[in-house]
């Protein structure tokens, strides 16, 4: 997420009362996560196990729960707690705006698109050309959609991620401030959920189809001309490359990659990232055909069991 205009670290450390290392006067342009940091970014961290990996980053300032050395050209971010003042630099910069019309007059709908009744348009949404938006769909606020788009009835675009630091008192949820981008030529079938990303952007490329009741996760990039049937589970920071299948039931871990015209055979379950090209199959998935040919061969123990009781 960038700032609507340039912050000082000063006026960063002031709104979130904490102390800072590094020029009072270095600019800061926005916020992100780890995974889509630039320069100008704020990111956060609140573990050792991951000190230098938001250190060595993009981001030239850190969000950081404890003062360490400060690598050149960056400026630190002194916080006793990170995830809590993160949260309220999202609250500041990108407050929820409740709506008090069906259809925000912020929001911008382009030429012969069909808006169907009890549809939700947030503010700030842009739907483009030529778009089907069937009943009761929910698109928050920020969702951009590009032309030539078909929405199912029940389907919500911009749900929160499901992101939450576990604290003694209970689960406490890190506040979402990105969009759902959906690109031309895009059909997504019926109770489809699509969050919206953390700080960045939930993506589906042009001309992917989407089946009934599918679970896109915050931050996930979804390539052009993939294929997902129904029930598939898709968690956060997954891209998923060009031309991708999946089929039904399919059940992907975060923050792994799918390479471009793999195929994922029903409820497998991804959890390491796979190669382009191939065909997968089981939990975890592996190439199917190895896995068709072990369990060809599980299913002559009992024959081989015979044979080693007849030899005796």
């Amino acid at each position: 997420m960038k700032f609507p205009k340039p912050h000082t670290l000063k006026q960063i450390a002031e709104l979130i009362s904490c102390d800072f290392v590094g020029d009072a006067e270095f600019l800061v342009l926005g916020m992100n996560e780890i995974h889509v940091v630039e320069p100008g970014d704020i990111v956060f961290v609140d573990h050792p196990k991951y000190y230098d990996k938001a250190l060595q980053s993009a981001a030239t300032i850190i969000l950081i729960n404890k003062e360490v050395d400060c690598p050149k050209g960056k400026a630190l971010l002194i916080s006793k707690d990170p995830f809590n003042d993160f949260n309220k630099l999202t609250n500041y910069f990108k407050p929820f705006k409740a709506s008090s019309n069906l259809i925000s007059p912020s929001s911008k709908i382009g030429k012969n698109t069909i808006i169907q009744p009890n549809t939700f348009i947030g503010h700030n949404v842009v739907i483009g050309n030529n778009c089907v938006i069937h009943s009761n769909v929910s698109i928050y606020d920020d969702t951009i959609i590009g032309n030539n788009v078909t929405i199912h009835s029940g389907t919500v675009l911009g749900a929160n991620a499901f992101y939450y630091k576990k604290r003694p008192e209970g689960f406490d949820r890190l506040k979402s401030s990105g969009r759902v981008v959906i690109e031309n030529h895009v059909d997504i079938g019926a109770n489809c959920t699509i969050d919206r990303g953390v700080t960045g952007d939930t993506t589906i490329k042009e001309g992917s189809k989407l089946d009934n009741q599918i679970q896109i996760g915050h931050d996930t990039v979804i390539g052009k001309k993939c294929l997902i049937a129904s029930q598939v589970g898709i968690a956060g920071c997954v891209v998923v490359q060009d031309e991708v299948t999946f089929w039904g039931q399919v059940g992907c871990t975060s923050g792994v990659t799918i390479g471009t015209k793999a195929v994922i055979h029903a409820q497998s379950g991804i959890s390491k990232s796979l190669e382009g090209h191939k065909t997968y199959w089981g939990t975890p998935a592996q190439e199917a055909r190895a896995e068709m040919k072990e369990m060809a061969n599980i299913k002559k123990i009992p024959e081989i069991f015979q044979h080693i009781k007849a030899k005796k």
